[in-house]
């Protein structure tokens, strides 16, 4: 490998760690929408929502405009309002605090397992009050959380459970697939995610309120069922606001993206595990990193390698590889540390479990078009920083 006077290569393309995969029929499906009638709220979107279906258990979905938008969509359906309590997990992207926090909830931050990096099913249980009424546990990396465990703490205290699943659709816990345990199951399909709709999320739910409060919510809370309506006798125009919500619709010409991914998700699926196992295996005698367990009972799909850096060494590899147009990241800072929960009164040091682990992650390339060649070219440079 051709190297510069810096001792970084110059020639290999720039490895990010996470990549879309599009194909033609992608496209065709996208283009076939354009052509039609329905840029939104039409048939694609019911298609997808149903094609979604089929990876949760037949569990209904609702398709909305990003992974962000399914957290604000599931916590309204919950019936979030001031002065409600949202146990959560720190160790996520900060919008699956910051929806609660948008809703008036106080956000109740428990730590994680020490080696999953998910939520906790003791501190999650040690956190719950009278006032607590969602448990919000992260699929983090891809592995699903101890789901049937929180439920029965988040019921038992008369919550509901939410699973963000930004990271784990087509994954199942104990043989049942995510989406089909908790109360709600939030998803995302951003680029880097295991199927993409460009931004796009859903809200999953087995509960027929709680599904008819999400779809109201995601499109302004409008109600055109006459039966349901105040004065309906007001014209065929009619329609009418009962509560309050926003346009989150995920248009047809996205969601016929989403279908077409989906057909294929089993294909990433089995990619992602590949990649994942050969970084096991390559990172198995290595005395400075810890590799990513998977736990008796969880079929993951590995959206995030997430390797363990020891001895403070994570941002010295993180540079060396970066050095090398190896697009490593980061997953994630604990979500009270960002400073807007700080102004709230939040303190570092609250969940040590999930600092530690923050303070050692770094996640590696993982996506499907990720050759093998691209996988030895990380696993050396890894192995290289450390002079194995």
């Amino acid at each position: 490998m051709a190297e510069s006077a810096a001792g970084n290569s110059t020639t290999a393309a720039f490895l990010p760690y996470g990549r879309q995969s599009v194909t033609d029929e992608d496209i065709g499906a996208v283009a076939e929408v354009l052509r039609g009638d329905w840029l939104t709220t039409g048939p694609a979107v019911t298609r997808f929502e149903a094609d979604l279906a089929e990876h949760t258990g037949g569990v209904p979905a609702v398709a909305v405009t990003s992974g962000t938008a399914a957290l604000h969509v599931a916590y309204a359906a919950a019936g979030i309002k001031p002065g409600d309590e949202v146990v959560a997990s720190p160790m996520t992207f900060v919008a699956t605090a910051a929806t609660a926090a948008l809703h008036g909830a106080k956000v109740v931050f428990a730590d994680v397992e020490p080696d999953t990096g998910n939520l906790s099913v003791e501190a999650a249980s040690a956190a719950v009050t009278d006032r607590t009424k969602v448990v919000a546990a992260v699929d983090y990396a891809g592995h699903p959380a101890e789901l049937d465990t929180l439920s029965r703490v988040a019921h038992e205290a008369g919550a509901l459970l939410l699973e963000d699943a930004a990271h784990s659709v087509g994954g199942s816990w104990q043989g049942r697939p995510v989406g089909s345990i908790a109360d709600l199951t939030t998803f995302s399909f951003f680029p880097t995610k295991n199927l993409t709709t460009a931004e796009g999320g859903a809200v999953v739910t087995a509960d027929a309120d709680l599904l008819r409060r999400a779809q109201a919510f995601r499109n302004h809370g409008l109600v055109r069922d006459k039966t349901a309506q105040r004065y309906p006798d007001e014209g065929p125009w009619h329609q009418e606001v009962h509560e309050f919500g926003l346009n989150y619709r995920l248009p047809d010409v996205l969601c016929a993206l989403g279908s077409s991914q989906l057909s294929r998700l089993g294909e990433f699926k089995k990619r992602r595990a590949e990649i994942h196992a050969r970084y096991n295996t390559a990172f198995a005698d290595l005395d400075g990193v810890l590799t990513p367990p998977s736990r008796e009972g969880a079929d993951p799909v590995w959206h995030l390698y997430p390797l363990r850096v020891r001895e403070g060494r994570r941002r010295a590899l993180f540079e060396h590889l970066r050095g090398r147009g190896i697009g490593v990241q980061v997953n994630y800072i604990p979500a009270y540390w960002h400073p807007v929960f700080e102004d709230l009164g939040y303190r570092r040091g609250l969940c040590p479990n999930a600092e530690a682990y923050y303070e050692q992650e770094l996640s590696l390339p993982l996506f499907p078009s990720l050759t093998d060649a691209d996988v030895d070219r990380v696993v050396e440079g890894v192995r290289g920083f450390f002079g194995a």
